[in-house]
């Protein structure tokens, strides 16, 4: 009767569990990358045209440099991207054969590591051996478990790599393209710096507001601090240019 009672407990368990949905938000690392690459791409191109216009240089110059720093933003972050996911990936297989060579090498001592982990999740010896046990029985589960409960590892995406280079990339030139754009349709400097400024702030805002929203943090808190950001690095990117251009 209790077995049967139990086996009732753990079938109500389940069907709780398929019925209950998570509100935690994980942000993806696609998402994480698209926020890198056009949080970068729409200051750094802006702070740019804003200084060359206060350098009292045409249109047509700020949207060559413009369009070049784009161009070498965009190849210099996915390359950033590629790397630092490269990085990950290889740190990722060092860590791997090494947990694999210490359950082989000195398994008593792995073994306790994995007890001491599990007993701070407070459970008792009694608990938790029939658990380092069975993980014996296992080596891939066992090394799986060393991974990421003692390293805090979780197996890298294959493509990862050149998955975050692209999607860095586009976003940087999506982002950098926005603060260009009154640039090539306004020929007077002037006329399309505050064009620029107008339309780039109001993307950081939008961009803010969808960032704070994606990342689960204050929507408008986020859109109010990363404007703030880009409108600083434009002001002062405008201030040194007029500074040198006197001096």
């Amino acid at each position: 009767m209790a077995e049967n009672g139990h086996s009732a407990d753990l079938e109500k368990q389940m069907l709780l569990l398929q019925d209950h949905e998570e509100k935690h938000f994980m942000s993806s690392e696609m998402v994480r990358d698209i926020i890198l690459g056009v949080s970068d791409g729409l200051t750094v191109p802006f702070a740019l045209a804003a200084g060359l216009s206060g350098a009292d240089v045409s249109s047509s110059i700020i949207l060559i440099a413009g369009i070049a720093e784009v161009a070498a933003g965009a190849i210099s972050m996915g390359l950033g991207g590629y790397l630092a996911a490269k990085s990950e990936a290889d740190h990722y297989a060092r860590e791997l054969k090494r947990e694999q060579e210490e359950i082989i090498a000195v398994p008593d001592i792995e073994a306790a590591e994995c007890a001491e982990i599990l007993a701070q999740f407070g459970a008792e010896p009694h608990e938790y051996e029939p658990v380092v046990n069975a993980l014996r029985r296992n080596p891939k589960a066992w090394v799986d478990f060393m991974m990421k409960f003692e390293l805090g590892l979780e197996k890298p995406d294959p493509m990862r790599a050149l998955q975050s280079a692209i999607t860095i990339a586009f976003s940087y030139i999506v982002g950098g393209l926005v603060p260009l754009l009154p640039y090539m349709l306004i020929p007077e400097a002037r006329n399309a710096l505050i064009a620029s400024i107008v339309v780039t702030l109001l993307a950081l805002l939008i961009f803010g507001l969808a960032k704070g929203y994606f990342t689960g943090n204050q929507p408008f808190k986020s859109a109010f601090q990363t404007a703030l950001i880009g409108a600083i690095a434009s002001a002062a990117a405008f201030s040194i240019a007029k500074l040198f251009q006197h001096v």
